[in-house]
């Protein structure tokens, strides 16, 4: 029954609202995986806190003249207002597009949100444990990944942190304790600021916003929550308003909907990328090459041409051809991420610096690629009882010969190889910490029993990532 205070509310803001509030207690699957999920984004965001570019703008000049705050940022000895904290730490997740993926009629990261979700419990002090930083994140991915599901931004030109935004505001909502009404506000303020633009992902644009996007609007969404809690009243038909809408304003008049109820499913099913920072849809097509590598590693002046047969999404946002101008292109260049896979048998971060992209065997064998959709892997990718994220690659020699054509339809990380992964997310997590020796003995200790790891506080947990 919808919340009596909540009348008037265009339903999929009393839904999220309600949900955020008040809803269900998570899966114990949901648990599980989002314990994983934050371990596995805060090593992320470690490792990113050693590259460079990350620091200068996480940490820009014109901002080091502010008075330092209390939260401190993952993986340094920074601490910052929450807001700038929110911010700084959700950058660092997303850095390296490392964290976690849901993939639907949208594409997202769902653990973007963690930037508020930390600043939050933060704020909430004591009274937070790592089980509600957890539930706090079901949240989180429930609310971005079931927008994904039902409404696609990027067919509009649009970008899906609209969606992080929304998502961080229900999720700080659920740590703050804050009321069905006021979460409402909030979330109807967060369909009030409407989307951004989505071409700093896609060339001849692509470049290294979209690394700190994400960040700019968990931050936002935990802005906008705050401000409910003190007080700022909502607009009950932000989403349905004729003209002034976001329906009207930014899809064309199409109404809205939640594609299906609000509970766990989107975090049972999340998607982790386990051992290679590469954009989701190429992961399959990264392993496939991996595997590929010790027959052609040898023989890279006699390739002909590499075929590469994927899905529907990959054709449209990351298969390239032409120059890749800076790191951010080139870790969504599906050919790109191929190549180093042949060359190298393996792939990490630095492979997209300027330094390893000038290896010229690089270009030469992304000249040979030839990409091409699988109807099949399509409809598989939308499939809700397969979510395969599909691809198959093969090599030709000028000799005639050429490699198995070698198919991979489920990433290491997807939910049908979990038990597979596990293992390997903690070896992910303790490689990411391995420039902080202190800090990944102590977190690989508190890590290893998950028990442990929920019944801790809050700040107790996140100092472990600190130094």
């Amino acid at each position: 029954m919808r919340a009596v205070e909540l009348a008037g509310y265009d339903g999929v803001i009393a839904e999220i609202a309600e949900y955020a509030a008040a809803g269900p207690q998570p899966s114990e699957v949901a648990m599980r995986t989002a314990a994983l999920s934050l371990a596995d984004a805060l090593g992320c965001a470690v490792l990113a806190g050693g590259v460079g570019r990350a620091m200068a703008v996480v940490d820009p000049p014109f901002l080091r003249g502010e008075a330092p705050g209390e939260v401190p940022v993952i993986g340094t000895g920074l601490r910052f207002p929450a807001l700038r904290a929110a911010f700084a730490n959700g950058t660092l997740v997303r850095w390296l597009d490392y964290n976690d993926t849901f993939l639907a009629l949208e594409w997202g990261h769902p653990s973007d949100s963690l930037g508020a979700i930390l600043s939050a419990a933060w704020i909430r002090s004591g009274r937070v444990t790592v089980a509600d930083l957890c539930a706090a994140m079901v949240v989180a991915h429930e609310v971005q990944g079931v927008l994904s599901m039902s409404c696609a931004l990027n067919e509009r030109g649009y970008d899906h942190v609209a969606y992080v935004r929304i998502a961080s505001a229900a999720a700080s909502a659920r740590l703050m304790g804050a009321g069905v009404l006021e979460t409402a506000n909030a979330v109807s303020q967060a369909f009030v600021d409407g989307t951004t633009l989505r071409c700093y992902r896609h060339a001849p644009n692509a470049g290294e916003r979209k690394s700190w996007a994400a960040g700019e609007q968990t931050a936002r969404g935990l802005e906008l929550l705050l401000r409910a809690v003190s007080g700022e009243p909502g607009y009950p038909r932000a989403v349905s308003a004729p003209t002034w809408g976001f329906s009207d304003s930014y899809l064309g008049g199409e109404r809205l909907e939640l594609a299906q109820p609000l509970g766990s499913y989107v975090m049972e099913n999340v998607l982790f990328k386990v051992p290679y920072p590469a954009e989701y849809h190429a992961q399959s097509a990264l392993e496939a090459a991996v595997a590929l590598h010790p027959q052609v590693a040898g023989r890279l002046e006699e390739i002909e041409r590499v075929e590469v047969t994927t899905q529907r999404s990959a054709m449209r946002i990351i298969s390239k051809t032409g120059p890749l101008n800076n790191p951010a292109d080139r870790d969504h260049s599906l050919e790109y991420i191929v190549a180093i896979g042949l060359i190298k048998g393996t792939l990490s971060h630095l492979d997209y610096e300027d330094e390893a992209a000038a290896d010229p065997r690089i270009d030469a064998l992304r000249a040979k690629m030839r990409v091409v959709e699988d109807p099949g892997f399509s409809r598989d990718y939308l499939d809700p009882a397969k979510r395969s994220v599909a691809n198959s690659v093969t090599v030709h020699f000028v000799d005639g010969s050429s490699t198995e054509t070698l198919s991979v339809e489920y990433p290491l990380g997807h939910p049908r190889r979990r038990d597979e992964a596990a293992a390997a997310v903690a070896a992910k997590l303790s490689a990411n910490l391995e420039r902080l020796p202190r800090v990944q003995e102590n977190v690989m200790a508190v890590t290893g029993d998950p028990g442990r790891a929920l019944s801790m506080g809050a700040r107790d947990f996140l100092g472990l990532f600190l130094f």
